[in-house]
């Protein structure tokens, strides 16, 4: 039998939401959890009827695990709810999308603003034969057509497939080929810490093996000369310039698909995961009104990237279905300097900030001169998604940024949930530095060991116990991997997200991170999330990432790599230091065997630290693939690094 995963980091700190936000919050009443659990599907038709429809549903759910139907037999359209059922409203003429170019451009859309670009557009893909379904892969920077092209797809009932802007030619290759997508819509260039980045040239050699495409829409970014192709491409302007501001919405069955994402899977195939209109809408219209206690007047920016799902469900769907101002920017966070997000803070008045715990440790690391440079008081609500937030990096963040007046909600959820699920109601949670705490309301999430028994307290694996409205429906064109990966772990109807969590005395869930990351020493099974906390723990501290390598006694040690603070020197006394930090707030078996200090760690493009690599290097393998890395240089450093210092 499999030893449990264990338990073993405390953290006993607990902040409250200040009394005025309190008191003005949407959600007050803690019974809200109570009264969701006990009539859930009423709870989410409750919700779904807050959207428009062209005809209400017969049944809110069928359920035979593992598939669902939500909301059987209703017809929407997402584009309808995301856009029309404002413009009879005030929200006409509110800003929809305030944009900012890595450049210094500025542009905002108000909800009619982009209604008719929205239309245009819609009809300019039905004039190249885009049908009902049909895919449509897009490959575009962070710019308001990006958001014009999903709802434009969403108007005519194409199916779209966003493919991150910072994306390979190759994954891109790939993702169109599984997609069979018909049409391509991408731009010339995009911008990126002040370099141009040729979008259109990585299109060109990704389309050269994808004979499933038949046209390409290129959108004119940077005027950056391109290759173009008269019997293939055209330009997004010229399109917009000949189509009708009319287009009257397709109506769509509610599990009709409305976007495959693609996220990475084990096999090294990426999995398009297939998220439908109806449920989706719904979960995210909720979420994004109750988890970040949404007010008319709040200007809202969630800083990811929408070719991630948390640019889908927190830029694009949610925020626009609630009738939000949405703040977008197209650059790095540290361009022209490490102030950037937070000069835009102040003079976009954003009351409410969504972003990364890997783009906060990275704030920490930089300093707190440079977000104190600048007038923040116009936030009132901060919240983090990704992966699990250390706690001092929580505590940071609630100080340095929200000047200990701001609640924070930091959220658990996945590409194939959809939807915020394990989350904080900041009117109502009392918050824990590195805890989800609860899930929301309609949600059930337990903690199971091995054999699927109930965990009270302790550590376990998490799982989904009820279907909900966002779940994914499957992995496109590959429905038996869906069933194999997400529900064979357990007997029955358990989702199984792939996460270890834990669960304290008051019942709240801490994420310690994926179950494939989990460290085998001594006898014991620990999460990364829980060594890498006790390393941020120490002052000088910025960032870590902790893997294993076999060993000769303890079958696997800890190898710990560092990213200290901004101006911190690093040496043999430092590393001591270190690994006995670590011994005090674990234990002695958890000491680091080897601390490897870096100016960086090798990230994804979303942020995401990839563990596999730094196994590699810790274990003297030849490097795995390096294609998806945000900066490849520091994986190569890293590995000639500690080659020099415990030997190949």
């Amino acid at each position: 039998m499999p030893v449990e995963l264990e338990s073993l980091l405390m953290e006993s700190r607990v902040f409250d939401s200040p009394q005025a936000f309190r008191e003005h919050a949407t959600i007050r009443d803690a019974n809200i959890w109570k009264e969701s659990d006990r009539e859930f599907e009423d709870f989410w038709a409750r919700w779904a009827t807050e959207l428009s429809w062209f005809r209400k549903w017969d049944r809110v759910l069928d359920w035979k695990a593992p598939n669902a139907r939500w909301f059987v037999g209703g017809r929407l359209n997402a584009s309808v709810n995301c856009l029309d059922r404002h413009l009879t409203t005030p929200r006409r003429t509110k800003a929809a999308l305030i944009w900012e170019g890595e450049p210094g451009e500025r542009r905002t859309l108000t909800y009619w603003d982009l209604y008719r670009q929205v239309l245009r557009f819609a009809n300019a893909l039905k004039a190249l034969g885009v049908k009902r379904q049909d895919r449509v892969a897009i490959y575009l920077p962070m710019v308001p057509e990006l958001v014009v092209a999903m709802l434009a797809c969403a108007r005519i009932g194409a199916v779209h497939s966003v493919v991150f802007a910072g994306f390979s030619a190759e994954a891109l290759k790939d993702r169109i080929q599984d997609s069979s997508a018909c049409l391509l819509i991408t731009a010339d260039a995009s911008y990126r810490r002040g370099r141009l980045i040729p979008l259109k040239r990585f299109a060109d050699e990704a389309v050269a093996q994808c004979p499933s495409i038949r046209r390409v829409v290129v959108f004119k970014r940077s005027g950056m000369e391109i290759e173009f192709s008269a019997k293939r491409d055209l330009w997004w302007h010229e399109l917009m310039r000949e189509t009708a501001c009319e287009c009257p919405p397709e109506e769509m069955d509610a599990e009709d698909t409305l976007y495959i994402l693609y996220t990475s899977g084990t096999t090294g195939k990426p999995k398009g995961i297939v998220h439908t209109t109806g449920g989706y809408l719904t979960g995210v219209t909720a979420t994004t009104q109750w988890v970040f206690d949404l007010k008319e007047n709040d200007v809202y920016w969630c800083t990811a990237d929408i070719g991630w799902v948390t640019g889908h469900s927190y830029v694009v769907y949610g925020p626009l279905a609630c009738g939000a101002t949405v703040v977008m920017y197209e650059g790095a966070p540290d361009w022209p300097d490490r102030g950037r997000f937070w000069k835009m803070v102040e003079e976009h008045g954003v009351s409410v900030f969504y972003t990364a715990p890997t783009a906060i440790r990275s704030f920490m690391k930089w300093g707190a001169e440079w977000p104190e440079r600048h007038d923040l008081s116009s936030l009132r609500l901060l919240g983090t998604v990704g992966e699990p937030i250390n706690p001092e990096a929580w505590v940071w963040y609630y100080k340095a940024i929200g000047r200990e007046q701001c609640p924070i909600v930091d959220t658990w959820w996945q590409t194939e949930t959809g939807m915020i699920m394990i989350t904080p109601l900041p009117g109502i949670t009392r918050m824990k530095p590195g805890s989800v705490t609860r899930p929301f309301p309609g949600i059930r999430a337990e903690l199971l060991n091995v054999k699927g028994e109930r965990v009270e307290e302790g550590g376990g694996y998490l799982a989904i116990t009820r279907p909900w409205p966002a779940m994914l429906r499957s992995i496109y064109g590959d429905h038996d991997r869906y069933v194999k990966e997400y529900w064979s772990k357990w007997k029955g109807d358990i989702y199984f997200p792939g996460d270890g969590a834990k669960r304290d005395r008051d019942g709240d869930f801490w994420i310690l991170g994926r179950v494939d990351d989990v460290l085998n020493v001594a006898g014991h099974r620990i999460g990364t999330m829980e060594v890498e906390s006790a390393l941020v723990d120490h002052p000088r501290v910025a960032e870590a990432a902790v893997v294993t390598r076999p060993h000769d006694v303890k079958g696997e040690a800890i190898v710990a790599f560092v990213t200290l603070k901004e101006g911190g020197e690093h040496n043999d006394h430092l590393s001591g230091e270190i690994r006995e930090h670590v011994a005090k707030k674990i234990g002695a078996f958890a000491r680091p065997e080897e601390v490897i200090f870096s100016h960086d760690l090798p990230k994804t493009r979303s942020g995401k630290i990839m563990r596999r690599l730094l196994r590699d290097i810790a274990a003297g393998k030849v490097l795995g693939d390096t294609t998806t890395l945000a900066d490849p240089v520091v994986v190569a450093e890293l590995k000639e690094r500690y080659e020099a210092q415990y030997g190949a």
